[in-house]
């Protein structure tokens, strides 16, 4: 399959207010010595809301130079102006990505018919596949599986990054699509049961900081070592939780720096989380023996 396993949705690394591209490749790199499948650059967990178009682009072709054909990238290429994730879209296309990740536009609040409309026409500007992002607890709007269906016939709309947490969909779209269709759960605390209902992998916040765990949980999976990807699953539920104390990817970004990995460093309106969120990560960490 085209896109499988454990994916990082990666941070972006901020240094003084500016992009850290040094820590980036370092955190790329030990990624991809741990195992990880795929990295996604500039997603939600990247804090691309707050990253200006020029630095948008530019933290993906880091990503893409770094990686060196190693792993997958996909870019993410999402915006709430068709035209402006057009301009992403074709952007990742010209310097490398393997594929796209575009979420459901936020704000405009698009009918189904806008949905189908927007995914369209950026699918008919690009040359790579695109995922579909589906969460609807950012973006307020959620995609069905009907308007899913009908853009899966579009030769390169293949799969859905998938952060609904609903672990019946993944059977419902493979009853109403096919196998080939890519599923990514965009959840970590339920990506285990996620693959259990067909899932294909996960999009992950928790990878950044615990790959190889992750990496070994999914190969346990398509391993048929169920009993394996339980116990890391369960070794690594209070971090996941943890995670999300707050919102993301302040957590993360905390938890990285206790690793050496950055600066804790985030954008505005993200601030420093409180003190007892950064003993809900303290502990997380120690739980999966990450520190």
């Amino acid at each position: 399959m085209l896109f499988s396993g454990s994916y990082t949705a990666l941070l972006t690394p901020f240094k003084n207010s500016e992009v850290d591209y040094d820590a980036y490749r370092k955190l790329i790199d030990f990624q991809i010595t741990n195992g990880t499948n795929g990295l996604v650059p500039v997603g939600t967990t990247g804090e691309s809301p707050t990253l200006s178009h020029e630095e948008h682009k530019k933290v993906i072709e880091v990503c893409i130079d770094e990686a060196n054909g190693r792993v997958p990238i996909i870019a993410g290429a999402g915006s709430n102006s068709t035209s402006e994730a057009i301009d992403f879209v074709k952007h990742g296309c010209e310097v490398g990505a393997d594929g796209l990740l575009v979420v459901t536009p936020y704000y405009n609040k698009p009918t189904q018919a806008g949905l189908f409309a927007h995914y369209t026409a950026l699918a008919d500007a690009s040359s790579k596949p695109i995922i579909i992002y589906d969460i609807p607890g950012r973006s307020v709007i959620g995609m069905t599986d009907d308007t899913m269906k009908k853009l899966a016939q579009h030769d390169l709309i293949v799969g859905v990054k998938d952060a609904t947490a609903d672990l019946g969909r993944p059977t419902r779209l493979l009853n109403i699509i096919n196998e080939n269709f890519i599923q990514l759960s965009g959840e970590d605390g339920t990506a285990l049961p996620y693959l259990a209902s067909g899932g294909h992998g996960c999009i992950s916040v928790t990878a950044n900081i615990a790959p190889k765990l992750l990496s070994r949980m999914h190969n346990a999976w398509r391993q048929g070592d169920i009993k394996t990807a339980q116990e890391i699953n369960k070794k690594l539920m209070p971090l996941h939780d943890a995670l999300f104390c707050e919102t993301s990817p302040g957590p993360l970004k905390y938890a990285a720096s206790l690793l050496n990995i950055c600066s804790s460093e985030t954008r505005l309106p993200i601030v420093e989380i409180a003190p007892e969120s950064k003993h809900r990560v303290e502990q997380g960490l120690k739980f999966a023996e990450l520190m």
